[in-house]
């Protein structure tokens, strides 16, 4: 199960399939959440080893409490990052008063998902897009959205607009051209 692809609802069905003694469960929503509660771990520990043995921990105990969860008080990350961190913070104080972590040098843990950036940057695009195609005059604005957005070919789309071939393409040529010249400005 990809963590980009893992929704609220499917986390919470994952849950309830635990507190019933499901592995196949654990395992998915091992899959799915690792990555961020590794992440947590090791912010607070700054130490790899330690931060997987944590983690293991982390995985028994929801392995062993999943019952005791309860949707309607938090999300499943957001019980399962409390878990992680109570924890980690436990391993930091059986350290004792005077142990030090040394600094881990890299602490982003990628998690496959596009970043915030990258999302907000494709949304942008997104929007420039429909505003440079509401720009073209309907017929091309047509044209370009049936041939490029619902995958139609050239030739069916011919058909379907009960024009040649040929003025289909042209059609498609400078409305593309329009585009590209509305969205490079």
């Amino acid at each position: 199960m990809a963590a980009a692809a893992t929704t609220p609802d499917i986390l919470t069905a994952l849950m309830s399939r635990i507190a019933v003694g499901d592995r196949e469960a654990l395992r998915q929503l091992y899959d799915a959440t690792s990555a961020k509660l590794f992440g947590v771990c090791l912010r607070i520990l700054s130490d790899r080893e330690e931060s997987e043995d944590v983690l293991q921990d982390v995985y028994v105990t929801i392995w062993r409490r999943a019952d005791r969860f309860d949707a309607t008080r938090a999300s499943v990350m957001t019980w399962l990052s409390t878990i992680a961190r109570n924890r980690s913070i436990d391993r930091l104080r059986a350290r004792g008063p005077m142990a030090y972590a040394e600094q881990v040098d890299e602490l982003e843990i990628a998690d496959g998902a596009d970043s915030a950036e990258t999302l907000l940057s494709a949304a942008d695009d997104r929007n420039k897009l429909h505003g440079c195609l509401s720009e073209l005059d309907e017929r091309t604005e047509k044209v370009i959205r049936t041939a490029f957005f619902e995958g139609v070919t050239y030739e069916a789309l011919a058909k379907r607009m009960d024009a040649p071939l040929g003025t289909v393409k042209s059609w498609i040529r400078r409305g593309l051209a329009k585009l590209k010249g509305c969205l490079q400005a």
